[in-house]
């Protein structure tokens, strides 16, 4: 699958961030040419420590693609474009929507519009999210079921999505969306809950203070950024993925309540404290989600490889020795 890579023109979009930079590093890995554009927005994931040790294999552009400049230089030529930029929070996008539309709505017209001039050929993976659903009728969930995001930022991504369908259908864009599930691991915004929740826990196991679980009950699955770096490089490679939206999964659905013993069991000195859902929080939640991913994996023979609790092993290693750069 990575031989179609080697000596390849790549662009990262959010390439200083969690998954941009986990794609940036694996793509050097396999001999991809590798160019990435990150805008460093203020409370969002970018950081240039995420690329420490390829600096001088990645060619880096900090570009603002709600506000571009010489975007057309940098697409120019590129066979791949990995889309994972824009904002996450869920709770920012509901006090702050202008913010969140012109990073995940205004910036991926941009984008496809500067796509359509000058990298015609160029295959695009849009990093989308299982958040587009909203609060699932039936689970699993398949990319059948209906779309009814619960925040701001489902329905901008929504949007997102949906122009990148639009320009394939209209323009003939080789883009392809993946919903994503919680997705964890190195280099993931620990800082506060604006990636996920996740990452506050982490913080504080090494931090030896107890993290907070809200409610307990909902059921989750998580996905390991390798996991999700891999099915992002095959579905670029998959001409069949062109103009349609898959879910990727991961492990196993999982009680949060679960998940936090987990973590406790794997750090061996981590504790936590059971609280009420804050009423802000739960406005939004979108209750129980775990993702069918079957129509991906029979496309493209992709499949999660990381068990969760080798992933939570993985991260808690990681921000154990590099918590420091992330705080």
């Amino acid at each position: 699958m990575y031989s179609q890579f080697e000596q390849a023109p790549v662009l990262v979009i959010g390439g200083l961030g969690f998954i941009g930079s986990n794609l940036a590093r694996k793509l050097v890995d396999v001999g991809a040419r590798v160019a990435v554009i990150d805008a460093m927005l203020p409370n969002c994931g970018g950081r240039l420590f995420n690329v420490a040790g390829y600096e001088n294999q990645i060619e880096i552009h900090l570009v603002d693609l709600a506000r571009p400049e010489g975007l057309e230089s940098i697409l120019a030529g590129k066979s791949y474009i990995f889309n994972v930029a824009g904002r996450v929070s869920h709770l920012d996008s509901m006090t702050h929507p202008i913010a969140d539309l012109d990073a995940n709505v205004l910036a991926q017209i941009n984008l496809l519009e500067a796509c359509r001039r000058h990298a015609p050929n160029a295959t695009i993976v849009y990093a989308s999210t299982r958040q587009i659903y909203g609060k699932p009728i039936r689970l699993p969930v398949n990319e059948d079921h209906p779309l009814r995001p619960v925040d701001v930022n489902g329905v901008n991504k929504m949007a997102g999505e949906a122009y990148h369908t639009l320009y394939h259908d209209v323009y003939g864009l080789r883009c392809v969306a993946l919903r994503m599930t919680n997705t964890f691991g190195p280099r993931m915004r620990v800082k506060d809950a604006r990636q996920t929740f996740l990452g506050v826990w982490l913080r504080a196991i090494i931090e030896n203070r107890p993290f907070e679980v809200w409610g307990g009950q909902q059921l989750r699955d998580f996905s390991y950024i390798d996991d999700a770096v891999s099915a992002c490089l095959a579905a670029a490679v998959c001409p069949q993925a062109w103009g349609r939206a898959f879910n990727i999964g991961g492990s196993p659905p999982i009680s949060l309540l679960e998940l936090a013993d987990r973590l406790v069991m794997i750090a061996g000195d981590a504790r936590y404290d059971l609280r009420e859902f804050p009423p802000e929080r739960k406005a939004i939640d979108i209750g129980d989600y775990y993702a069918d991913d079957s129509r991906f994996r029979e496309l493209t023979g992709w499949r999660a490889e990381v068990s969760l609790d080798e992933g939570l092993a993985r991260a808690i290693d990681y921000y154990r020795q590099n918590l420091r750069a992330y705080v």
